[in-house]
């Protein structure tokens, strides 16, 4: 379920990508690649709570790159670092 879901924000990212700056796709292309990263190494772990920092590790580390991207590009619209929501932010 967590990879159909990875994919499924990639996919959409890639639909939104275009709106984007090639400096700011690179630095959300940047943020993907270390959540990948940390999201095998999660995968590498027995079930329990450190495999699941882990996985919310890489969760955060790609949301800040998709929230950095953003704000490079911001015409006008509110980022949801700006609204307090988000999947890792407090509400």
């Amino acid at each position: 379920m967590r990879k159909m879901f990875i994919t499924l924000a990639a996919t959409s990212a890639l639909a939104l990508g275009a709106c984007q700056s090639p400096e700011a796709d690179k630095v959300e292309d940047q943020a993907e690649a270390q959540a990948e990263a940390i999201d095998e190494q999660a995968d590498a772990m027995p079930e329990g709570p450190a495999k699941d920092a882990m996985e919310n590790k890489a969760d955060a580390v790609e949301e800040m790159g998709e929230e950095k991207a953003n704000a490079m590009d911001d015409n006008g619209e509110i980022a949801p670092s700006e609204t307090g929501v988000g999947d890792t932010q407090t509400k």
